[in-house]
């Protein structure tokens, strides 16, 4: 057990304990509501005239962004950068705040990477495919602000305070604006319902608002005396027997995070797959919805200014005997059970690797699988009634390290990880290939750092890293910075 730290001043969360009450341990707008009725910024009629008047100025658009595209050097390969973005400003804006002072800014989940095929295609930067469902590519509006952000598990709630301090003068350093921490209800009650460890996630938020970053903080991970008995009583992506404890403890967490401008929450991680929902019968759509609701409406109760994205999708194909459905159809079962009008965004995992996101094959990639004119997020979106609303990509990544060989090339075949060179391109070509899809409002890449030296441990997850386990820059480092960098620059 590490020692106490001295946390800062914060709020008592009302019926739970605050600071040091326990053994110490570890915005505005309007609601998205998919069929529920309320008014929208473009209904689906006003979708398709919009994608009409993309197609039209497609043509001046290209030109723009041709003489907008800035080349980057990563590890002696260049790698164009996206100058444009898409789709629509919206009403709800979960990071207003930033740089206001008002508010702030582990497991991989790497499931679902897309092996490279001999059909793939490089997609042409600053391009996406059509949101009404034409199959054309089509340009982007400038006037969407694209979020970038780091996704780091339960890392930064583990580091002592240097290295805390380190990973937000990166942070700064990227030029990214929030951070994706896992908020684990196994660390902070392990033991008891009665237990309220909150000491390490404090020390987060209060680094991360000492440097105007937003934090998105992902609920899940249930502690063994609250877990489903069907599941293995050691496993933490057991669903929790009892809804309302989980919602509780949400509530609790936004009602002491909130007054710290904490008002963005991700609800949950991966639940279309085993991996991440433990129970004997695996993905469960229905009790996913009942889950989400009831999470959705005890935060809501205590912050009227919340934000809510739907736990983020593996990547993966419907496998039965694996226990994985694809996001698309697990997303329309959701769907169809209400859960859309409980939430404000959809989030998803798109690895590609060893392909570039903004890579096109026959099969279709992860990133395809956003905005595709079948079986994809927005196109399920658009058929229950929500086409604007935004797609979140909560993790996306490629590993450096692991058992196997390397891929040097997005055409290497059978390769289980990737050479840092093709990582740093990955990490470029995310921005690109985010910034070309309309329906995306925020990118974060996975991960911060890596979790061994290479050569000490194979496990593939522990080197999606920004970062290498000495604390060293990886060329993805500079390459996902100067992306953001250039993408920046372009909206001045």
């Amino acid at each position: 057990m590490s020692q106490q730290r001295n946390t800062p001043s914060l709020p008592e969360p009302g019926s739970g304990p605050g600071p040091g009450s326990g053994p110490s341990g570890r915005r505005p707008g309007r609601r998205h509501s998919g069929g529920s009725g309320r008014d929208r910024s473009a209904g689906p009629g006003r979708s398709r005239l919009a994608g009409i008047r993309r197609r039209f100025l497609s043509g001046v658009r290209s030109r723009l962004f041709a003489a907008l595209v800035s080349l980057l050097v990563v590890g002696g390969c260049a790698a164009a950068v996206v100058a444009l973005t898409g789709g629509g400003p919206r009403s709800r804006t979960p990071d207003e705040g930033i740089g206001s002072g008002t508010s702030t800014s582990t497991s991989a989940g790497a499931s679902g990477s897309t092996s490279a095929s001999a059909s793939a295609t490089t997609g042409a930067p600053g391009s996406a495919e059509s949101a009404d469902g034409s199959g054309a590519r089509s340009p982007a509006d400038p006037a969407r602000t694209l979020r970038f952000g780091v996704s780091y598990g339960d890392a930064l709630t583990w580091m002592p305070e240097a290295k805390l301090t380190q990973a937000m003068a990166d942070a700064k350093e990227l030029g990214v604006q929030w951070l994706r921490v896992d908020l684990s209800w196994r660390n902070i009650q392990p033991d008891s319902p009665t237990q309220y460890l909150w000491e390490r996630f404090d020390r987060v938020v209060a680094a991360a608002r000492a440097d105007g970053l937003e934090v998105l903080p992902t609920i899940a991970y249930t502690p063994e005396w609250a877990g489903d008995p069907s599941c293995a009583a050691t496993s933490q992506a057991c669903p929790p027997a009892d809804n309302a404890k989980f919602a509780e403890f949400a509530r609790l967490a936004a009602q002491r995070y909130a007054p710290l401008g904490v008002h963005t929450w991700e609800i949950w991680n991966e639940p279309n797959i085993r991996g991440f929902w433990r129970t004997g019968t695996g993905p469960d759509p229905a009790r996913y919805t009942a889950l989400l609701t009831a999470t959705s409406q005890a935060i809501r109760s205590v912050d009227q200014d919340a934000y809510l994205v739907m736990g983020g999708f593996a990547a993966v194909d419907t496998v039965p005997s694996r226990k994985s459905v694809a996001p698309a159809e697990f997303l329309g079962r959701l769907a169809r059970d209400g859960a859309l009008k409980e939430v404000d965004a959809i989030g998803y995992h798109p690895y590609t690797y060893p392909l570039l996101p903004s890579t096109t094959t026959a099969e279709g990639t992860a990133f395809q699988r956003i905005d595709s004119p079948k079986n994809s997020l927005v196109a399920t979106l658009r058929r229950y009634g929500a086409p604007d609303m935004p797609v979140w990509l909560t993790e996306t990544g490629a590993p450096t390290w692991a058992k196997g060989k390397a891929a040097s090339a997005q055409e290497d075949q059978g390769t289980t990880h990737v050479t840092e060179r093709l990582q740093a391109e990955i990490a470029a070509d995310t921005v690109t290939a985010a910034a070309a899809e309309p329906s995306v409002q925020a990118v974060f890449w996975y991960s911060y750092q890596d979790g061994a030296a290479e050569g000490q441990d194979d496990r593939q997850s522990l080197f999606y890293g920004l970062t290498r386990y000495d604390g060293t820059h990886k060329p993805s480092f500079t390459a996902y910075k100067k992306a953001i960098a250039a993408y920046e620059k372009q909206r001045q």
